[in-house]
């Protein structure tokens, strides 16, 4: 077995030196002059090790589906009302899954929060707690299902893969109704890992190879590095907290079920019977037998352009959608 930092317990000496916030300091300092979403990914690509950024912020492929996303977006126009009497504070609240939010949006569930920032889920559990708005905790976090529902009272959704092992899905399904989750999100648009070529060109693992060139990169980039090696090495805690998360990545891709079918999902439902969304709907049809089935949400999703290569801008393919199923 390969040694590394973590197995040599180099997190348990850095732990008491705390020199996080001397690294940290121009990350925080470019946030402070951050005005908008571009700027905060700008923010992000400074602070973080190449190969952990361009995980986070690549598609499948040539990246035309992810293109196409942007671009689909820039096109929308905003017709507007006139002389509408509108007075701030404005009103921004709605329901999603029935719970009441005061945001119409909120941060999609996304695997491996602690790879980017040691706080993790917890910090995004926190943020969604503050803002009144919901939380999604993917089914490869590294924060686990008790301690998110510690964090927050808030409305949390829970992001389900589609795994061979049932016992292992009745698991995670309980251990989430106990933790206050209030729906869940069977995920289909990630039937297999998608070909990110930055990922390839990288050389992307988990936990990194200490290739020559990850070394030189994480020298550059000495907050991300500092937060990586001053804790604790991180699990897929929702599944296994025993297992480090790259010993774990084989099991990962044994157990993703591409043979999952509609009958399957019934099953699912049946075990979960609490609010319930299908992630990675394109096509009316697939949305009018996804109503059919019992799911109460439709969840439009290409999985962030991150899977199948020229899938459509959701945006594009919503209106159709929400004609068959009605609102």
């Amino acid at each position: 077995m390969a040694l590394n930092p973590h197995k040599l317990g180099v997190h348990k000496v850095l732990q008491y030196i705390p020199l996080n916030a001397i690294f940290d300091a121009p990350s925080k300092a470019r946030l402070r002059k951050a005005v908008n979403i571009a700027d905060l990914r700008l923010c992000a690509k400074a602070r973080a090790h190449k190969m952990v950024f361009d995980y986070l912020d690549a598609g499948a492929d040539d990246e035309i589906s992810l293109r196409r996303g942007k671009d689909a977006y820039s096109e929308l126009e905003m017709h507007f009302h006139i002389l509408s009497g509108l007075k701030p504070p404005l009103d921004l609240s709605t329901k999603i899954f029935g719970q009441d939010v005061k945001l119409p949006f909120f941060g999609c569930p996304t695997a491996g929060n602690r790879m980017f920032h040691w706080e993790g889920e917890s910090a995004a559990a926190k943020a969604a707690q503050h803002h009144g708005t919901l939380y999604g905790l993917s089914s490869l976090a590294t924060t686990g299902i008790t301690e998110i529902g510690k964090l927050t009272d808030g409305p949390k959704v829970f992001q389900l893969y589609v795994w061979k092992d049932r016992e292992l899905v009745k698991e995670v399904l309980a251990r989430a109704k106990e933790g206050g989750f209030h729906a869940m999100a069977l995920t289909v648009d990630f039937t297999w890992y998608g070909n990110r070529e930055r990922d390839i060109r990288n050389d992307f693992s988990i936990p990194p190879k200490y290739s020559l060139n990850q070394i030189i990169e994480a020298i550059r980039k000495p907050a991300w590095t500092y937060d990586f090696l001053s804790h604790e090495p991180y699990t897929y805690a929702c599944i296994n907290t025993d297992v480090p998360a790259d010993s774990l990545a084989a099991f990962v891709n044994s157990q993703l079920c591409p043979e999952f079918d509609w009958r399957d999902a019934e099953w699912l439902l049946g075990e979960w019977n609490m609010p319930s969304a299908v992630k990675g709907v394109c096509r009316p049809d697939d949305a009018i037998k996804a109503v059919e089935t019992g799911f109460t949400t439709m969840w439009v999703s290409n999985h962030g352009a991150r899977q199948l290569e020229t899938s459509p801008a959701t945006i594009d393919v919503l209106p159709s959608i929400r004609e068959a199923v009605g609102p």
